[in-house]
């Protein structure tokens, strides 16, 4: 099974072979042996590429789940004896990775040096199991599915804009002020150009425009720190600006008090490995009391 997803992944007999320390001949006679046991083609063979059959794309999908509750047993069993160690495949959020990940890592590796990472630094959606990811980062609600979800942090957003902007343009009193200003919204994300307050208690929407929507946050967050409008996100996007003078928080006190939560999604069976627990403690330790959320809660 695990030479069969090596073949899977590299896309060859000799890139599989590379990695298991056999002979190119030997692993496609372990495919062929595999394939006659089961009564089916997994994978089809031409002089330039192969490729995985319909009935190899379910196996593959099996085999996944099973060698991550073996790793996960064999790591548990051993874990008393050594420190957490491997591989892990990583899914975040390009503002995550860059703000909050980048900076905490080093601490991470400290702790545990004989871990390593590949991280997939990307805002779409991704197929943890499909793409033989270990952890996914995700925000809001969750679909039912079958992957394990721990949850990392609450998380808020926050109405702010720059110093600069402000001085050009004036601060809103109250949210009904907005629609004068310029805003900076989310693309492809519904409702981003609705934003919430509550006024004298009732839940009140004010549509907003301006001159920039973007699906990246990163790109908003930069914007709004030149001073191209004013913007909603989430804290652990802008708290760090704030912290550091860059943004100011505005309409707190009508701010609408909703929260969502961070998840790290694990494949099942994975979430008992070792490696996989302490990256999950160290993600709630680092988000969950990061000083820089600090700053947002004491600005006036």
């Amino acid at each position: 099974m695990a030479i069969f997803e090596r073949v899977a992944e590299r896309g060859s007999f000799a890139g599989a072979a590379e990695d298991v320390s056999l002979s190119p001949s030997a692993v496609a006679k372990l495919i062929t042996r595999l394939e006659l046991r089961l009564g089916v083609r997994l994978i089809n063979r031409t002089t330039r590429r192969l490729a995985l059959t319909t009935e190899g794309e379910i196996y593959l999908d099996r085999v996944r789940e099973i060698l991550g509750a073996i790793e996960a047993a064999e790591s548990e069993i051993t874990s008393a004896r050594a420190s957490p160690r491997g591989h892990l495949r990583v899914h975040t959020f390009p503002v995550i990775a860059a703000h909050h990940l980048a900076p905490a890592l080093p601490d991470f590796f400290a702790r545990h040096p004989h871990i390593t990472f590949d991280f997939m630094v990307t805002n779409r959606s991704v197929d943890l199991v499909g793409e033989n990811l270990d952890v996914s980062l995700r925000m809001g609600p969750l679909e039912d599915s079958a992957l394990v979800a721990c949850k990392i942090i609450d998380l808020s957003r926050v109405v702010c804009a720059s110093p600069g902007y402000l001085a050009r343009h004036g601060r809103p009193v109250e949210p009904a002020d907005l629609v004068r200003h310029a805003c900076l919204t989310l693309s492809r994300n519904p409702g981003s150009a609705s934003w919430p307050f509550r006024i004298n208690g009732k839940l009140t929407r004010i549509d907003v425009k301006g001159p920039v929507s973007a699906d990246s946050a990163d790109m908003l967050l930069q914007l709004a720190i030149g001073g191209a409008g004013i913007l909603r996100l989430s804290e652990h996007v802008v708290a760090r600006s704030i912290h550091e003078g860059l943004l100011q928080p505005l309409l707190q006190d009508a701010q609408d008090p909703e929260t969502y939560p961070l998840f790290a999604l694990l494949p099942p069976g994975r979430h008992q490995a070792p490696k996989v627990r302490v990256f999950i403690d160290f993600l709630i330790e680092r988000l969950g009391s990061a000083p820089w959320r600090m700053g947002v809660k004491r600005s006036p």
